[in-house]
């Protein structure tokens, strides 16, 4: 397959250190075509800019048409741009190419230089807000440059603020800043929140905007939504800090590395709000293992776990017009049996989405979906934390790798990627997971994972196990074989070495 083609519009550092260099690395360590366009040309080391050179309209207009002839992109970076009129030749181009195609645009507004050396006037400042960020994609500032770009206030009040000039994704770096989290905040039409990871001990940090802004452009134009972008994005910049000798008096360049991918300390949490630490990868035994069967009815639970099933979820829906007291004590009389096969036969019982009343009933595990918790107020979110901290099991569904990000914020005590196969049991706009998402889960998860989605048949239990998942959902299947089939395929599929392991997962979500 071709690499996707990404163009970054940008400044030319003379000591290698940001703009179009940091860009073409970044671009490596993601896997896409990188053409450059320089839009100015500065002399600068790794202490000081000292001059800054815009490259005139004309010239720059020319390296874009040459590209656009050959090597249209499927998104394009923007950085260092030097002036109104370089910035305008950038506009034109991108209405040009929409006209033919979709094309993501990622603005990174270089406004000042790490090293303080101010790149903008008012009148620049004037264009990017009128011209430029209504026509973008996501935009990456920091806080300095989102403070000149709409003023002083939180991170999420200069997203909004952003937003309100026509962007449509904002993600505000903040690796900068102090603290022992690198946190960055995300607006973006599927996920809010802050994306979090231990801050790095790294003297070479020099172009971490240009890394993550170009990172985040390579997965756009790799397919990813902004959010799944985003995440890729503070993946692929934080594995390039280092802490080795610098090449300069001043600070290194970024070197992220093509490994990144597969690296699962580097994977974030997404936190609703600012946490003041992260939660640890789980090294305990996994709460649910093997086949994990799902049923409607507390009576067939209960037969479930006398066939030899260890973890059954049982997932009634409230009817529409049902009473809250019909709707508990119908409840009710279906986790009783269910619950007291469990306790017979040491097993796990866990209760879909109603986690009030399964505590009200005796339930200690329950699973919710992300639509489920993000629709929790603040009163039911603290509620929730405190029932977990008293000893409730928790379950989390996942879709994408925002989901996974935000999932790990929580620290369940596993996380569900689905759907793996196409299912009919619950209308999604997903698209199937496969086995290399995951395997992916798998291996980058910070507890276990579940597959679910689709098994109908016990060769697909096996290949669930074979990706490294702790345990195979099985809904639909247990009604068309006997239970004794679900189970050996488990323990056949358990006993085998991977088949597949983890490389990049792809998108779940069309762009």
């Amino acid at each position: 397959m071709n690499k996707p083609v990404i163009w970054s519009i940008a400044g030319l550092d003379s000591g290698g250190g940001a703009g179009l260099s940091a860009d073409q690395r970044a671009a490596d360590a993601a896997g896409v075509h990188l053409c450059s366009g320089a839009a100015a040309l500065t002399a600068q080391n790794s202490v000081a800019v000292e001059a800054i050179f815009p490259v005139p309209p004309e010239q720059l207009d020319a390296q874009l048409a040459a590209l656009a002839s050959d090597l249209p992109p499927a998104a394009i970076k923007t950085g260092l741009l030097g002036g109104v009129e370089q910035l305008r030749v950038v506009t034109r181009w991108v209405d040009r190419l929409r006209e033919h195609a979709p094309m993501a645009l990622v603005v990174d507004p270089v406004l000042r230089a790490s090293t303080g050396a101010s790149f903008t006037d008012e009148a620049l400042l004037r264009a990017y807000r009128e011209e430029l960020l209504p026509r973008a994609t996501v935009a990456t500032p920091n806080r300095r440059e989102a403070a000149r770009l709409v003023g002083e206030g939180s991170a999420p009040e200069q997203a909004r603020a952003l937003q309100t000039l026509g962007v449509a994704s904002v993600c505000i770096t903040g690796g900068d800043e102090a603290g022992p989290l690198a946190v960055d905040w995300l607006a973006s039409p599927h996920a809010n929140g802050w994306l979090a990871l231990p801050r790095r001990d790294a003297r070479n940090n020099h172009g971490t905007g240009c890394c993550f802004a170009t990172g985040l452009a390579a997965a756009l134009a790799r397919g990813f939504v902004a959010a799944d972008a985003a995440v890729l994005a503070k993946m692929l910049t934080t594995s390039g800090l280092r802490a080795d000798a610098a090449p300069g008096a001043g600070a290194g360049p970024v070197l992220p590395s093509a490994g990144f991918i597969t690296d699962a300390s580097l994977l974030p949490a997404l936190f609703e709000t600012l946490p003041a630490g992260l939660p640890a990868r789980r090294t305990d035994p996994p709460a649910v293992e093997g086949v994990y069967a799902i049923t409607d009815s507390g009576a067939h639970a209960a037969r479930l776990f006398g066939a030899g099933v260890r973890t059954v979820q049982l997932r009634i829906k409230r009817a529409e017009g049902e009473g809250a007291a019909a709707w508990h004590t119908r409840l009710a009389g279906e986790v009783q049996p269910a619950r007291d096969a469990a306790r017979r036969h040491s097993a796990t019982f866990i209760v879909n989405d109603h986690w009030r009343a399964a505590l009200a009933l005796g339930v200690d595990f329950v699973h919710l979906g992300q639509e489920d918790l993000l629709a929790l107020d603040a009163t039911a979110r603290a509620d929730l934390a405190q029932a977990r901290a008293r000893g409730l099991r928790l379950g989390l569904s996942s879709h994408s790798l925002w989901e996974l990000a935000r999932a790990a914020a929580w620290a369940p005590d596993y996380v569900a990627c689905g759907p793996v196969w196409p299912t009919l049991t619950k209308a999604m706009p997903w698209r199937p997971q496969g086995l290399d998402n995951l395997a992916w889960w798998a291996a980058m998860s910070p507890v276990p994972v579940v597959g679910i989605g689709g098994v109908l048949a016990p060769e697909q239990l096996i290949q669930i196990a074979t990706c490294g998942a702790s345990a195979g959902c099985v809904v639909r299947g247990l009604t068309q074989l006997p239970v004794r089939e679900w189970l050996d395929a488990w323990r056949s599929g358990a006993a085998m070495p991977l088949a597949t392991r983890a490389g990049w997962p792809h998108p779940s979500l069309p762009r």
